[in-house]
C-alpha cells in the first residue's frame, strides 16, 4: 500500500477476509490475473492443508467454491486495474499493469 500511495495510485481495499467473496467474483478475478483458481491459492495455508483442498485443485468449479469457503487460501494482494490483475509479491510487480 505504501508504494501505491507513494507512486500516488488511487486505490480501495477489499478485504476479502471479511467481506464474503462470490464464485463470480472468484472467476472474474481469475480471467483477469490469467491463472486457473489453483494457480492463486496458499497451499501452505492451514485451511488447504486440514481440509485436503489438494483434491480439488484441478477441478476448477470446486476449487473456486472452496475459495469462497476458506477465503484465507486466496493468494494476496492481489492488485486489479481495469481488465487486468496481478499477485503483487513483490510488490514492484503492481507496475507490471500500470504502464
Amino acid at each position: 500500500m505504501q508504494l501505491l500511495k507513494t507512486e500516488g495510485v488511487d486505490f480501495s481495499i477489499v478485504e476479502y477476509q471479511k467481506k464474503i467473496i462470490t464464485e463470480d467474483e472468484i472467476l472474474e478475478i481469475s480471467r483477469k490475473l490469467g491463472l486457473r483458481p489453483k494457480d492463486f491459492v496458499r497451499k501452505l495455508e492451514r485451511d488447504f492443508k486440514e481440509n485436503n483442498l489438494i483434491e480439488c485443485l484441478e477441478d476448477d468449479h470446486r476449487m473456486t467454491q472452496a475459495m469462497v469457503e476458506y477465503p484465507k487460501i486466496i493468494e494476496r494482494p492481489i492488485f486489479i486495474v481495469g481488465e487486468k490483475a496481478v499477485i503483487a509479491r513483490p510488490p514492484e510487480k503492481i507496475f507490471e499493469i500500470l504502464g
